[in-house]
């Protein structure tokens, strides 16, 4: 089996973490409702529309607190590593395992998307947008580790 485009298991660790500290960090982003002075630094912005005052442009510093990447960063590459890792025992049942969880993720997120199209306005629906970046990821996890576990 052509396992090429797989970390070695040895990376799935890190992962964990990662996504641990990423998932928490991204709470703390959520109970202090997006607000926060911590890590507050100059950024490149590629575009810049503010909300309330200051100016519209491109390619401006800006000040930014990156909390809020920094948790998006932590679960993007730490999702990415613990789903695609190999297993200690990587055969034809795992792949299978992988394949089918990968496609009920994604079926099962864009059913939740149809239905907050339908169903959820104004800011609500931003936050689940921005949770719908996660989610599949999130949801492939989940399943292909309860999978594996029942079988």
């Amino acid at each position: 089996m052509n396992t090429n485009f797989l970390l070695p298991n040895k990376y799935k660790f890190l992962g964990w973490t990662l996504l641990t500290f990423g998932i928490l960090i991204g709470f703390y982003v959520i109970a202090s409702d997006y607000e926060s002075d911590l890590l507050e630094i100059k950024v490149l912005s590629i575009f810049s529309d503010p909300l309330i005052g200051g100016n519209k442009g491109f390619f401006k510093l800006i000040e930014n607190s990156i909390v809020d990447e920094i948790a998006c960063l932590l679960i993007i590459i730490g999702g990415l590593t613990v789903g695609f890792s190999k297993e200690k025992i990587e055969d034809e049942f795992i792949a299978k395992l992988r394949t089918d969880s990968l496609i009920w993720a994604l079926v099962i997120n864009y059913l939740i998307l149809a239905l907050t199209i339908v169903f959820v306005y104004d800011l609500t629906f931003f936050n689940i947008l921005v949770f719908n970046m996660f989610t599949p990821l999130l949801f492939f996890i989940v399943r292909f580790n309860f999978l594996k576990i029942r079988a």
